[in-house]
């Protein structure tokens, strides 16, 4: 709670600086725009606890650096300059100001977090900098776009994703004592929200909530409360670190409740870091969603979209993260930023991306599941909105069932 105070306080001070920001922003041609080149930009957490999501970032470039040699956008090639916040929302504000009113970036672009983006967005929509396709899931960033109207997400919401959970639950598990582990922000309530939500009036069944800081070092006394109240369903609302502590802190307690891992955790990587950590039989059953292509799954051999992937980071990444899905994540983010700015046309400007990215209407993006449309309207702002559950079993998900609304 502190710390979201403390984002709240940075939110203010930082946008007492448009005014400033916007005479220094000003000019007749559009920013970041040349005859050569669209100069975009956003911050990642390159270190710090979440540092395992700098291949979001990585990913993206790598996919913009293909497109470059391939003609670019209009004869223009993308430059995407994203900078290390440390996943820390001070960090996002005083980054992005630099990118805006020095680097003059025509937009920014997958900024990862929600803490992050909420510390930002007032700022980026006075100053009218389009604010795209924000790394995180949180509901706000497609309900809210009539206050914000430079600004869009990208991956299913955290909301719709936990209510599919509860959902599932209340049809296989009716008798269910549920706890929740929670990182104790916007992100992570959100989820538990849409957990209470798809589970309706047996909202009950959940027994516990424990919430952890990020600064917190383990979620230990977390695990052990949760086992102390006879939790037999576990829900998994945290980041790669805290997750994988949660199945080896349950493993030394002895403990193998049924597992719900949400998406930004659940990374075949993460996965198998998660089962070195505890023990194959604690991750074996684990559930989740999926909606991108993972490229360790069987499945997606010779798959023409992961031998692009492949191919891509051999060249433009040095061969590193091959079996990242949050490189594909990043791939996939970046392959709708580049429709968009097709579709915004020749003469590019913000006021063009913005109509492009909310009139998207995307059938052919290679990195999603079969079947996954990424489609967007003026009042409909959120551009994945269907999925896929999956069980993680003998080492790799599998996907089961049909594609579900996540919504």
């Amino acid at each position: 709670m502190r710390a979201m105070r403390k984002s709240r306080v940075l939110v203010g001070m930082f946008c007492a600086l448009v005014v400033v920001s916007a005479a220094a922003a000003g000019g007749s041609s559009t920013p970041g725009v040349t005859a050569k080149q669209i100069l975009i930009g956003g911050t990642t957490p390159l270190s710090g606890p979440a540092s395992a999501y700098a291949s979001v970032a990585k990913g993206a470039d790598a996919y913009l650096k293909y497109v470059n040699d391939h003609g670019g956008v209009f004869g223009r090639s993308i430059k995407y300059k994203y900078d290390d916040d440390a996943y820390d929302p001070s960090q996002t504000i005083e980054k992005t100001r630099d990118l805006v009113q020095n680097d003059k970036v025509f937009a920014i672009y997958n900024t990862l977090g929600t803490e992050q983006n909420l510390a930002v967005r007032s700022y980026l929509n006075q100053l009218k900098v389009p604010q795209l396709l924000v790394a995180s899931g949180a509901s706000t960033w497609g309900n809210d776009y009539k206050k914000y109207p430079w600004t869009i997400g990208y991956q299913p919401s955290y909301r719709g994703e936990a209510a599919i959970y509860g959902r599932y639950i209340l049809k296989t598990r009716p008798k269910a004592r549920i706890g929740v582990l929670y990182q104790n922000d916007d992100y992570g309530k959100e989820l538990v929200a849409g957990l209470e939500r798809g589970l309706g009036k047996k909202a009950k069944l959940i027994v516990s909530k424990q919430g952890y800081d990020i600064t917190d070092t383990d979620v230990k006394s977390q695990i052990a409360r949760l086992k102390s109240k006879k939790v037999n369903t576990l829900m998994v609302f945290a980041t790669p670190k805290f997750a994988i502590q949660s199945y080896s802190s349950a493993r030394l307690l002895g403990w193998r409740p049924l597992v719900f891992v949400n998406a930004v955790a659940s990374a075949s990587n993460t996965m198998t870091i998660a089962a070195l950590a505890s023990s194959k039989r604690q991750t074996e059953g684990s559930l989740s969603i999926a909606f991108l292509k993972d490229p360790v799954n069987p499945r997606w051999k010779g798959d023409k979209a992961v031998t692009l992937f492949r191919t891509i980071l051999k060249k433009y990444n040095g061969g590193q993260g091959l079996t990242d899905v949050y490189n594909v994540y990043g791939m996939s983010s970046a392959f709708t930023l580049v429709d968009a700015l097709k579709h915004a046309g020749k003469n590019l400007t913000r006021a063009g991306v913005m109509r492009a990215v909310t009139h998207l209407n995307e059938r052919n993006n290679p990195f999603v599941l079969p079947g996954i449309a990424i489609k967007t309207t003026a009042t409909n702002r959120f551009p994945v909105t269907q999925a896929r559950l999956e069980r993680y079993h003998d080492g790799r998900w599998v996907y089961f069932g049909a594609l579900v609304h996540v919504g």
